[in-house]
């Protein structure tokens, strides 16, 4: 069983939290440091470095789709790429995503465990890079990425909901990251669980935390992407935004505010769908480009 199944439940009230540019400030630094370099030199694209790394930031940041996968993003970014006139009179050749597409079809729990056993059994070419790209993102994150604390007002909610409500990570960060930065700052304590991309999606996650134990207007999820606003729709569940731009901001409010309207059940219908409708402004569709 995982901890997700095996916690007992000790409060009312349940309460999921996203990790990256939610608690932690470390989305920006994670993409363009980390994520987007590696997609550069794996794939081969440093003649359209330029495009790779708006394209990826606008995927993976500053639109809808912020805070998805790493594998459907890397989809993604090489399919907006394809469509980019600037990157079309290059005549640079983009990898073949089809066969990533595939497993991508197949499988909910996108992690590299998932991914490296699919490989072994399907050892297609266009597969390689991406085994290679994503063991290689891991790897610099665990050796560079170090002192990124929680936004101030995040650690002081995490301190006070954790005495009203079972708290659980919800993330599709890979669980060894998640549980280091957790310990690193000293606030793995206030959670019951740590669920990341290798237990399935984040719905699934609160589906299996929730299952039996809390009624769905008692649990809330806390999170800074619209996979987060989906985890929460997808279970019935109450939605937090934490807005990109605003995140500390976002925090004091769910401390000094938000926080007693979900325990006194004063949070959801118009209070809730106001902020959820800065949220989504925050995060447009499509790119200016």
């Amino acid at each position: 069983m995982s901890p997700l199944e095996e916690f007992k439940p000790e409060k009312d009230f349940l309460i999921g939290i996203d990790s990256d540019g939610c608690v932690f400030d470390t989305m920006e630094v994670k993409h363009k440091e980390f994520f987007c370099p590696n997609t550069v030199k794996y794939f081969g694209l440093f003649a359209i470095a330029k495009y790779v790394r708006e394209t990826w930031d606008f995927v993976n940041l500053y639109s809808v789709t912020r805070g998805i996968n790493r594998f459907p993003a890397l989809v993604r970014v090489m399919e907006l790429l394809a469509e980019r006139p600037e990157v079309q009179e290059t005549g640079i050749m983009l990898p073949d995503m089809e066969p990533l597409r595939q497993w991508i079809r197949s499988e909910t729990r996108l992690g590299n465990p998932a991914f490296r056993e699919y490989f072994a059994g399907n050892p297609h070419p266009a597969l390689k890079p991406v085994l290679e790209w994503t063991l290689a993102i891991n790897e610099d994150i665990a050796r560079w990425l170090r002192d990124t604390p929680p936004f101030p007002y995040a650690r002081k909610s995490i301190e006070r909901l954790s005495g009203v409500a079972d708290a659980i990570v919800v993330s599709q960060t890979p669980l060894e990251a998640l549980s280091r930065e957790w310990k690193e700052h000293s606030i793995d304590s206030f959670v019951k669980a740590i669920a990341g991309q290798e237990q399935g999606t984040k719905s699934e996650h609160i589906a299996i935390a929730a299952a039996g134990r809390y009624p769905s207007d008692k649990i809330l999820m806390i999170g800074d992407a619209p996979g987060d606003l989906k985890a929460a729709t997808d279970n019935g569940a109450l939605f937090f935004p934490v807005v990109p731009g605003q995140e500390n901001k976002s925090w004091k409010l769910f401390y000094d505010e938000a926080l007693e309207r979900f325990l006194s059940g004063t949070y959801g219908g118009e209070y809730q769908q106001r902020l959820i409708d800065l949220f989504r402004r925050s995060l447009p569709e499509k790119p200016t480009w």
